[in-house]
């Protein structure tokens, strides 16, 4: 992949990833800047983007037919039990291409205003580390490697795969003529809530619908917590977001974003049969995190702002154990 000369000897690390990440620290430096243009150096939006595919496959292992099941022994009364582990491993490297994909397409749009953004300035096609030609062989690989894992899913799958593609090609034009960029976002990313689900079953019930608008919610919410980060610069070169939109009601804004996406997941693993007062236990912890976010949340500061998003990474895990765990045991106890 072409590259620019006078960058590639020393490629500028991201001001948000973590110190010593692997990109950082253990990529060859050839790789380095297609790697951070991906995000890889940052995977925290993969996870974020995985969340939604993984509840869904937990959820439906309680409503699709037996034949779907991966069952465990002696897990639940009536053999449900762990989400399929074949599909769990087919999501995650297609949730990690896709995003990366997104984010290399996102850039190419975004070059020219990310450069004037102190915290974007120094991402790969902005500052010249990588080509907008070599960006572009890169999306096409990895766009490739997308397609590779939806076509191992069913047709309706496949169809519903395609469907997203839409959304995500117009999301980085979304904050230039809207202030509601975060909602376009929500909409790609928690489409993984319907394909989980369709990958698993064949077809899509209410259940995972429900789960897809509790996921545009939680979406909404943490990426109003990120774009809070740029407010100043945003506001200087004309983009729109909702951090800008709610203003100083920002918290309550986000309460409420939260709250419909908890309600609106624990409804849909209800609907689906997830033993409830195990499921209701266990996600108490999950909806005490949100709230957490909210209360504790230092609007005025880029480093809270970012320690908050990454955050959700744990609420998507308490999520994820509260369905698994009350699927698995829940059949004992005779909950429901």
């Amino acid at each position: 992949m072409e590259q620019s000369k006078e960058t590639l000897a020393a490629p500028s690390p991201a001001p948000d990833a973590r110190p010593g990440n692997w990109v950082d620290s253990a990529a060859p430096e050839r790789w380095r800047p297609f790697l951070r243009l991906a995000r890889l150096d940052r995977p925290i939006g993969a996870w974020l983007l995985l969340w939604p595919c993984w509840w869904s496959i937990a959820i439906a292992a309680r409503e699709a037919p037996s034949g779907w099941r991966w069952a465990v022994t002696g897990a639940g009364a009536n053999g449900e039990g762990l989400p399929d582990p074949i599909l769990m491993v087919l999501f995650l490297i297609g949730a990690f291409a896709l995003r990366a994909a997104g984010c290399v397409w996102n850039d190419l749009v975004d070059r020219d205003i990310d450069a004037k953004v102190a915290r974007t300035a120094t991402r790969p096609l902005a500052s010249g580390a990588v080509t907008v030609r070599g960006a572009t062989v890169w999306l096409v690989v990895l766009l490739l490697l997308g397609l590779a894992v939806l076509l191992t899913f069913n047709r309706f799958a496949i169809g519903l795969g395609f469907a997203s593609l839409v959304i995500v090609a117009i999301y980085p034009f979304a904050k230039r003529v809207t202030f509601w960029p975060q909602a376009i976002l929500g909409l790609a990313f928690s489409w993984g809530a319907l394909l989980g689900w369709a990958a698993f079953a064949g077809e899509l019930s209410w259940a995972p619908v429900v789960l897809y608008v509790g996921c545009v919610a939680w979406v909404i919410g943490y990426d109003t917590i990120y774009a809070l980060q740029d407010k100043e610069d945003d506001q200087l070169i004309g983009l729109k977001s909702t951090a800008l939109l709610f203003g100083a009601r920002v918290k309550q804004w986000l309460a409420g974003f939260y709250g419909v996406a908890f309600i609106c997941i624990s409804f849909a693993a209800w609907l689906s049969g997830v033993p409830t007062l195990p499921f209701a236990a266990l996600a108490i912890a999950a909806g005490m995190h949100l709230a957490w976010q909210v209360t504790d949340l230092k609007v005025d500061d880029p480093d809270d702002c970012l320690a908050k998003f990454r955050s959700n990474h744990t609420f998507g895990i308490l999520v994820f154990a509260a369905v698994v765990i009350a699927n698995v045991y829940g059949g004992f106890l005779m909950f429901r």
